[in-house]
């Protein structure tokens, strides 16, 4: 599939392994607890809990999510391929190893261009032939679609899960829904979108959290991460079909610890958790 686009976008430049600059995988990998991250990573989330303490929760409300959704996909549609974008470090519960305990058939192209993330992604998937790692800015989806691993082994004439799970609150311009029209409009009928995005509920009590945790992750050493609202969220699945996120629940925008939990809620969300959002859509 070719496409062509005189559309800029933004380029995400990848850290690598310079220990002097932090990485936002790096970054989420030190929430998560992962070892793969410097003392500037660190730093940048210590700066973080200066106004969210439970930080690593609203991390593994993102991971907890993922797990989720691709699990529903792969159980109860016909998305046998995913694309993932911004996949970030491996860590527990990868995408691949989710879906293809379902499936062994199906097939995974995780995207990203930070070095580091490709050496680590590679050694993982050195032995497992359904499931590729691809040098690519996430930020130009044609430069994602036209990849020669994406065109190996991904077909778009059958659904696609499309993954961008906490990447577009890196995307700093206003024009992220066109970012997003760019990835859905040249997918199949039938595919699906699951987003993760960092959430400005709008109410007294939080938008002034969202909003300390925005100043400081985009004045830190990462340099980005917006908390867009409800709406802004929902405006990154243009032209599709948002998928109901729970019994008795509106299709909408909730929380990330909200859609299709694996359980009842027994204790409060915290402050953090009610600050990160979440969208699946069906391409109709």
């Amino acid at each position: 599939m070719a496409i062509e686009t005189n559309v800029p976008a933004p380029s995400s430049v990848p850290v690598g392994v310079d220990p002097t600059r932090a990485s936002i995988a790096r970054v989420y990998d030190a929430a998560l607890g992962g070892k793969d991250n410097y003392a500037v990573d660190q730093q940048v989330l210590d700066e973080i809990k200066t106004a969210a303490p439970e930080i690593r929760d609203m991390a593994w409300a993102n991971r907890n999510f993922l797990i989720r959704v691709a699990r529903f996909l792969t159980n109860e549609t016909d998305v046998r391929q995913f694309i993932d974008c911004g996949s970030g470090l491996p860590t527990a519960e990868n995408t691949h190893q989710v879906v293809q305990r379902l499936d062994d058939q199906v097939r995974v192209c995780y995207v990203d261009n930070d070095p580091v993330v490709l050496a680590h992604g590679n050694a993982l998937l050195a032995d497992n032939e359904g499931t590729h790692i691809v040098d690519a800015d996430i930020y130009k989806p044609e430069q994602v679609y036209n990849h020669d691993v994406v065109a190996r082994n991904i077909d778009f004439e059958q659904p696609v899960g499309l993954l961008h799970i906490s990447t577009i609150h890196h995307y700093p311009d206003d024009d992220y829904a066109e970012l997003m029209r760019r990835y859905i409009e040249p997918l199949p009928s039938g595919s699906f979108v699951a987003v993760s995005h960092f959430l400005d509920p709008q109410t007294p009590e939080l938008s002034p959290l969202a909003r300390r945790l925005e100043d400081i992750m985009t004045q830190s050493a990462m340099g980005s991460g917006a908390f867009r609202t409800h709406e802004q969220i929902a405006a990154m699945v243009p032209g599709m079909e948002i998928i109901q996120p729970g019994p008795g629940l509106d299709p909408d925008v909730v929380l990330c610890d909200q859609w299709w939990p694996d359980g009842p809620k027994l204790r409060p969300y915290k402050d953090v958790e009610r600050c990160l959002g979440c969208v699946v859509a069906r391409k109709p």
